[in-house]
């Protein structure tokens, strides 16, 4: 029987909550066991540097929720402001907000998409995220000038990603 709307946006609502539960409590990995397909896709681009494509819940437990949020993120959440649903598919707006707030009491944050489809069972199948990695760079530069950015964040993955992010830019640029 094909999932129902009304479960696809429980499912997003669930999603939400989860994402402020996570962030509480800076663990992760279980967001995969209790959303995804055990059988399922997630892929993020991060605007053409780097391609990060996991093929099951657990690829995505040890990537996307496992690895890449380990180390330095502490203090990052990623609140899901809005999504919408169609069919089985769920379209949500996050956040990428690092620590602290800005002096006007604003937070340090870049904004994100996720397409999701959900399948006859409730589980994720299919998930594409893209943010602005731009974006992102400049956010970490404001964090580290107001002295929140992790050291090990921006060894090992900011300074990283700029200088594939200028690579992939530099390419075909006039002298």
């Amino acid at each position: 029987m094909a999932i129902r709307p009304e479960q696809v946006a429980a499912q997003a609502a669930a999603m939400q909550a989860a994402f402020v539960e996570a962030a509480a409590r800076n663990e992760w990995e279980w967001i995969a066991d209790r959303f995804y397909a055990e059988r399922c896709e997630y892929v993020c681009e991060y605007a053409g540097t780097m391609l990060v494509r996991a093929h099951s819940r657990d690829e995505i437990r040890a990537t996307h929720y496992g690895r890449d949020m380990k180390v330095g993120w502490e203090g990052w959440s990623f609140p899901i402001e809005r999504y919408a649903t169609h069919g089985n598919r769920i379209i949500t707006h996050w956040w990428n907000r690092g620590p602290g707030l800005r002096p006007d009491g604003s937070p340090y944050q870049t904004p994100g998409v996720s397409f999701i489809t959900v399948g006859d069972d409730g589980l994720f199948t299919d998930q594409l995220d893209l943010f602005d990695l731009a974006h992102q760079m400049h956010l970490c530069d404001e964090l580290e000038d107001a002295g929140l950015l992790s050291p090990t964040l921006k060894a090992n993955w900011v300074i990283p990603m700029k200088r594939k992010l200028i690579a992939m830019l530099q390419r075909k640029l006039p002298s």
